[in-house]
């Protein structure tokens, strides 16, 4: 926004960091122009969306990728491995001791404390919860048995936080903690990611190896409405990633609002614009959903 603003001293664009779940309900109540989220619309939001588009249709629009990292804090401890099963039973509440058995076999000779775990998660409605939930539903299905969603899940366990920042806050402020956050949140706060291992080995979080994952990613979606799915067992890369959406209306704005909209979109979308995220703790879209979504900027109406 703030680069866009910059090449564009004319043009005032507001965002507000309300969370997916908020975001997506004032998009829907027509008290915003365009939703940034961290998950699609759901089947059950679509024909809301499409009332408030005028009877057009909604589209999901990725415009940034990213990854989810599981963020700790833990005196002396510099590297932290977990699989998908460790990972889903610390935050379910059954790995509940930093020093458990379950984590120290695949942490040997870390300084794993003798301490309780301290959990935190979203209390608000959030596209990093769904995400988050999908993957350890997908990857740890045995384990993970809760549906994912934007809320977190009552059978799960800790203490719930608002915001990103809320969560930001919380892990750097408590010792002995975890919780999850966009990679973006933990390379701005300077909290650690624990690397994660999927049958292949350990692999760390960074912008190279998210990028691997999300190169793979399929388009399931139809026409210029574009939804990204995961492989979340894969093995080539860090696999907890993530895209974040802008839902826009295909056609049903006032002229003026879609023009704004369109040359704010046009920018983020471009070349220019995405080579700007890696400096921030986010991943360029590849070059086939790039191409994609600016072929989809430029069809609204």
């Amino acid at each position: 926004v703030k680069l866009y603003q910059q090449a564009c001293p004319d043009a005032t664009v507001n965002y507000n960091p309300t969370g997916s779940g908020a975001g997506i309900k004032q998009f829907i109540a027509g008290q915003v122009d365009w939703a940034g989220s961290d998950s699609a619309l759901k089947e059950d939001e679509v024909a809301d969306a499409a009332e408030r588009c005028e009877g057009n249709d909604p589209w999901n629009l990725p415009m940034v990728a990213g990854a989810i990292g599981i963020t700790y804090n833990v005196d002396g401890l510099e590297q932290l491995v977990v699989t998908p099963d460790v990972a889903a039973k610390i935050f379910l509440g059954e790995i509940s001791t930093w020093n458990d058995p379950e984590l120290a076999a695949l942490n040997e000779g870390a300084a794993l404390p003798d301490a309780d775990i301290t959990v935190f998660f979203r209390s608000d409605e959030s596209g990093t919860t769904d995400n988050f939930t999908t993957y350890l539903n997908a990857a740890a299905p045995e384990v993970w048995t809760a549906d994912p969603g934007k809320a977190w899940p009552s059978g799960a366990t800790g203490e719930g936080k608002e915001k990103s920042s809320g969560i930001l806050e919380a892990v750097s402020a408590n010792t002995n903690s975890i919780s999850y956050l966009d990679y973006s949140d933990i390379f701005a706060g300077g909290l650690g990611a624990a690397q994660v291992d999927n049958g292949g080995g350990p692999v760390e979080l960074t912008a190279e190896t998210a990028s691997a994952a999300i190169g793979a990613a399929q388009n399931i979606g139809s026409g210029n409405d574009i939804r990204l799915e995961f492989d979340y067992s894969t093995t080539d890369g860090y696999p907890i990633v993530a895209v974040a959406y802008e839902i826009v209306c295909s056609a049903g704005l006032e002229a003026e609002t879609t023009e704004l909209l369109t040359s704010f979109l046009t920018y983020t979308s471009s070349t220019d614009g995405q080579a700007e995220l890696d400096r921030i703790g986010y991943v360029p879209l590849p070059s086939d959903v790039q191409s994609a979504v600016s072929t989809a900027v430029g069809a609204v109406q």
